[in-house]
C-alpha cells in the first residue's frame, strides 16, 4: 500500500494557498512537513485527510486506511481515560485491545481519571493514544506534540517509529524535531500558491 499525492492545489477561505504538492510514501515511511505558521501544513493534512476537496490534483490511498489527528485532543471530558480509549476502539472495530494504547503513553495510572479533570499535557496524550486503536495503517498528524514536554514527546515519537517499524505510515506536520530515521521532509513554502489577481480575488466571491 502506497499513499500517492499528486500535482495537488489546497485552498483556504476559498483562496488556493499551495500549488503542485506531489509526494508518495510507502509502508515503513514517514513525512515530515516543515513551513512557518500559516504556510498551508493544515489545509494540506486535512485536504489529504478528505476533510475538504482539493482544487486540483489527485490522492491516490483509500480514505479507510486513514486515520486523522488534528489540533483537537477528541476525546470526550465526562468519560474516563479508559472509556475514552475504548469509545475510539469501538467506533474503528479494534479488536485488539486498549493496553497497547495506555502503556505507549504512560497512561495506566490515569486510566479511571475523567479526562475533563487530566491537565493539558495528560489531555493531548490521550487524544495521541486514539490513534493506536484505529488499527489504521496511515497516521495524519497535525502539531501533534503540542501541550506535550520533552518525555511525553519521546513517547510519541516512539509510538510512531513502532507503526512504522510494522509497515504503517505517517503524515505529520510539526516543528519539533522527532529523530525519526526513515522520514523525509517536505517544505512547503516551495509550493506557495500565486497570489491571486485582482479580478481572481473578486470571483471567489461570485
Amino acid at each position: 500500500m502506497e499513499l500517492i499525492v499528486e500535482n495537488l492545489s489546497v485552498a483556504r477561505g476559498g483562496i488556493a494557498v499551495l500549488e503542485g504538492v506531489s509526494f508518495q510514501l510507502s509502508a515503513g515511511s514517514a513525512l515530515v512537513l516543515r513551513g512557518p505558521n500559516g504556510a498551508g501544513k493544515t489545509t494540506l493534512l486535512r485536504t489529504v485527510a478528505g476533510l475538504q476537496p482539493p482544487l486540483a490534483g489527485q490522492i491516490n490511498l483509500d480514505r479507510d486506511a486513514m486515520a486523522y489527528a488534528g489540533h483537537a485532543d477528541g476525546i470526550k471530558a465526562p468519560l474516563t481515560v479508559r472509556e475514552n480509549l475504548q469509545f475510539w476502539a469501538d467506533v474503528f472495530g479494534f479488536s485488539a485491545g486498549i493496553d497497547a494504547a495506555l502503556d505507549a503513553f504512560q497512561l495506566a495510572p490515569l486510566i479511571d481519571r475523567r479526562a475533563g479533570n487530566l491537565s493539558a499535557g495528560q489531555k493531548r496524550r490521550l487524544g495521541l493514544a486514539r490513534m493506536l486503536v484505529t488499527g489504521r495503517r496511515v497516521w495524519v498528524m497535525d502539531e501533534p506534540t503540542v501541550s506535550l514536554d520533552a518525555a511525553a514527546v519521546a513517547m510519541f515519537a516512539a509510538a510512531v517509529e513502532r507503526h512504522l517499524a510494522e509497515g504503517g505510515m505517517a503524515l505529520l506536520a510539526t516543528h519539533i524535531d522527532l529523530g525519526l530515521p526513515s522520514a523525509q521532509m517536505l517544505d512547503v513554502g516551495g509550493f506557495k500558491a500565486k497570489a491571486p489577481s485582482l479580478d481572481d480575488f473578486d470571483e471567489v466571491f461570485l
